[in-house]
């Protein structure tokens, strides 16, 4: 079976993991997700590798760990080394594409596929290099955008994604696609900001009827580093209640307009006749807090950050099925290889990751660790994030952790390492989510090694002043506006 089974992942931008009906949110209409999900699994417990685009996406091709690869921030994008899994399918005889963003360094280094189509890099194979200054930020004065973007309307990020979609059902309804079985990549960025959303999906929601943000109101919580991410990405500065629930129409809207062009793609897959024999897997990059607890985006260890959606449906994977298992995106690359039937070598079988097939066909494993880390701008220390059974403990270099027990406190309002000198249950947990990340890794040599790395990268573009003012932006140009960009900087 496996030899003739297709592998298509399909990833979007900063959808949250509550933010589907088949996960249970009351407001947000995802018909095409819950499709999915009814004809197969979902995993309630899946994690980004760090809730950052270009980290995360390095981590997700090579199958491995932010602090093991060094692609610490957004301005250290994937450039082909450690080599991907899509380039261990590849050149194992199988056809590869990626069909919209990636986020890589760029498309002249071998990123593993046979072909890329309308991709999205980096800015100038550089990134966002004003995040790099994490021991000196300077005022993140392109925080208003976020808000001042909210509205009605098409943006440049939704015609590419109607573009991305556009390509995709031409690509998989090609009668070349029924000659050998092939993978591919694809990927949308919507409901990623700017939250500008397009009228027929922002009217199917009311400001009125929009649900207020953990802890509304309340101010962020008393944390020495979430105040530090709060002081430099100040977006909740620029939110009254309802340029709020603008937003959040906008947000829902445009996660509503993604799962559109999601069931377009799953459209054109059953029309060509290939449904039966392709392994799909939906998952986002990594959430958006929306608001809750005063944080607008990622960057923070908040279930509504970190957390990730994860679908897989297809041969070999149960229907109708719920997994409680710790996952991350890191587990695509062995899913990819076991599904494709592309053997382990030596570098792929030292990777953290399993196949999501083979976890959705066993009994729950609540022993499996969670895990997330963070480099990347906004913050003054390293923050890792690990998770089991109900615990989850976000270790902070330097300062006071936190822990939750997400089973008595899912929204994570009460922070009960406060606890743990009078509660026995607490002490234990703390000593036991500090033991499982000692397992993954050394924090204080981790958080050293991407200081050292940064500066030597601050220094190799130029030095503070020029990552300050030649790389600094809210959001990642789509290939026609780089297109256009560089043409006026050749015309001048």
């Amino acid at each position: 079976m496996n030899e003739h089974t297709n592998f298509l992942v399909i990833i979007s931008d900063e959808h949250r993991k509550d933010a589907m009906g088949c996960a249970g949110h009351p407001i947000v209409k995802t018909p095409n997700l819950d499709a999915l999900a009814a004809r197969g699994t979902m995993f309630d417990a899946a994690y980004t590798p760090s809730p950052m685009c270009v980290p995360t996406r390095a981590a997700l091709a090579s199958g491995d760990w932010v602090h093991k690869t060094g692609h610490w921030d957004s301005a250290t994008p994937y450039a082909g080394h450690p080599r991907s899994w899509m380039g261990h399918l590849r050149d194992a005889g199988r056809e590869v594409v990626s069909i919209g963003k990636l986020h890589f360094r760029s498309g002249e280094d071998d990123n593993g596929f046979s072909e890329e189509i309308l991709p999205m890099h980096v800015v100038g194979g550089v990134g966002w290099a004003v995040g790099l200054l994490r021991e000196n930020p300077p005022p993140y004065d392109s925080a208003a955008e976020l808000a001042g973007d909210v509205g009605v309307g098409s943006s440049t990020y939704t015609d590419y994604d109607l573009a991305i979609t556009d390509a995709t059902e031409a690509w998989l309804t090609d009668p070349v696609r029924q000659d050998q079985p092939w993978a591919a990549f694809v990927s949308l960025v919507s409901p990623h900001y700017p939250l500008t959303c397009p009228e027929e999906w922002s009217a199917m929601y009311d400001p009125a009827d929009m649900d207020v943000p953990v802890g509304y109101g309340k101010g962020i919580p008393d944390h020495p580093e979430l105040r530090n991410i709060k002081d430099f990405f100040h977006y909740d500065d620029y939110f009254d209640e309802q340029k709020m629930r603008e937003a959040k129409v906008a947000y829902y809207g445009l996660t509503s307009f993604m799962d559109d062009c999601v069931g377009r793609v799953l459209k054109a897959l059953e029309e060509s006749g290939q449904l039966e024999n392709t392994v799909v897997l939906y998952v986002s990059d990594h959430g958006d807090m929306m608001g809750d607890q005063g944080f607008w985006t990622k960057q923070v260890m908040y279930e509504a950050s970190a957390g990730v959606p994860m679908i897989a449906a297809g041969p070999g994977v149960p229907a109708g099925h719920r997994v409680a298992t710790c996952t991350n995106l890191v587990d695509i690359a062995a899913t990819a290889r076991e599904v494709c039937a592309v053997p382990e070598d030596e570098a792929s079988a030292a990777l953290p990751g399993i196949s999501l097939r083979a976890v959705a066909n066993a009994p729950d494993d609540l022993d499996r660790t969670g895990f997330s880390e963070y480099h990347d701008g906004g913050s003054k220390t390293g923050t890792f994030m690990v998770r089991w059974g109900h615990w989850k403990y976000v270790h902070y270099v330097g300062h006071s952790p936190q822990l939750f027990d997400l089973n008595t406190d899912p929204h994570e309002q009460v922070n009960r390492a406060m606890d743990g000198v009078n509660d026995p249950e607490v002490q234990a947990a703390l000593i036991e989510g500090e033991r499982r990340l000692r397992e993954i890794c050394d924090p204080d040599d981790v958080n050293a090694r991407a200081f050292d790395d940064q500066r030597l990268k601050i220094a190799e573009l130029g030095g503070e002043e020029a990552c300050r003012t030649a790389f600094v932006f809210n959001h990642t140009p789509t290939p026609v506006e780089q297109a256009e960009l560089n043409r006026q900087k050749n015309t001048h």
